[in-house]
């Protein structure tokens, strides 16, 4: 949410709160940011070149008609016992060429130089090159996968989905809504349910060697549902992308029918700095029919204190100071939770 439709309060005790009624032109004024705009041009752009060989990769060197030169432990040998290491220093040896120096080299360049080399040895010699072991390119992988072993760039161009399908998302704890690309000392965020819902754009974000996914962890993104409703708690948004006002009220049990008849629920925003910034506070009038028609409208965000209350509600700094140790116990208890149940399992 944006500042816009913002009143700032005037009394002396509401000089730190920022005041807004949920209405729907609030909510059109903010609206979600479309996914051609959360994507950076830059990742869109990014066309893979073709593949170079580096150091570490292993080369299979055919010599059609030649197995001397192209199987030189013996035909009965697996590919692997005749590929040629590309060594550290980006050569590797070729028999009658000697250190032949091919890092940097497409297979294509590659394949041309030792055709033009070997043809002062051999007449009309018809080479062939393959990479049988990628090793000198990678994109690394972290946090919430099952497998976070590094990727290899090989000579087909990898897509940000093929990784993602290769690591395999931990669902139990994994945040989607803040996947982490990491690139020439750029970090790109990225909505990955976002993504899900448009394919032919994912598939069309390639990765290049140095890369890095973050997949962040969910176990510290909550709510804070407090005050006038059947289970007060800090909820987590699991794998949601985002996580609604009336959601968040649902999964409290929703308002207590016995105490919360003409009451307002109240969305407080940054409570927790309010020596830089005042804290806003979004109320929705919960008497109106379309209330929660809104409020499934409106996200909250990780860190918000949902509080309902009454009407009328004229001293907030009084209420916030009150909110806060409490909202600060939850997230506590919610991560010790959270801790010991990883440990038993």
């Amino acid at each position: 949410m944006s500042d816009k439709g913002l009143v700032r309060g005037t009394p002396t005790d509401n000089s730190q709160i920022q005041l807004v009624t949920i209405t729907p032109q609030l909510l059109a004024a903010n609206s979600p940011t479309t996914l051609s705009a959360a994507i950076p041009d830059a990742l869109l752009a990014y066309k893979p070149e073709p593949y170079r060989i580096g150091p570490g990769d292993t080369l299979y060197i055919t010599v059609w008609d030649h197995p001397e030169l192209t199987s030189p432990a013996g035909m009965q040998q697996q590919t692997a016992a005749n590929g040629r290491l590309v060594r550290s220093d980006g050569t590797l040896f070729y028999p009658y060429l000697g250190a032949v120096h091919v890092a940097g080299m497409t297979i294509e360049q590659l394949r041309a130089a030792i055709t033009g080399k070997l043809a002062t040895y051999v007449k009309d010699p018809q080479v062939d090159v393959n990479v049988v072991g990628y090793n000198s390119q990678h994109v690394m992988i972290q946090g919430a996968f099952l497998k976070t072993d590094p990727q290899p760039i090989t000579a087909v161009p990898l897509t940000l989905w093929e990784a993602l399908g290769t690591a395999t998302i931990n669902n139990n704890v994994a945040n989607l809504s803040d996947l982490i690309l990491s690139r020439d000392g750029q970090d790109y965020h990225l909505d990955l349910a976002a993504l899900n819902g448009d394919r032919s754009i994912a598939k069309d974000i390639f990765l290049k060697s140095g890369d890095r996914l973050y997949m962040p962890y969910n176990d510290t993104r909550e709510v804070y549902v407090m005050g006038e409703v059947m289970r007060p708690m800090a909820i987590n948004f699991g794998t949601a992308d985002h996580l609604s006002l009336t959601q968040a009220l649902g999964r409290v049990g929703g308002l207590n029918p016995l105490t919360s008849s003409g009451k307002q629920v109240y969305v407080i925003r940054g409570a927790n700095d309010l020596q830089h910034a005042p804290a806003k506070v979004f109320q929705l009038d919960a008497r109106s029919p379309s209330a929660f028609a809104l409020g499934d409208e409106f996200r909250v965000k990780e860190g918000d204190v949902v509080f309902v209350g009454p009407a009328g509600i004229t001293r907030w700094n009084r209420v916030l100071s009150q909110i806060l140790p409490s909202a600060t116990l939850l997230s506590t208890a919610a991560y010790t939770n959270y801790s010991v149940n990883q440990t038993t399992h």
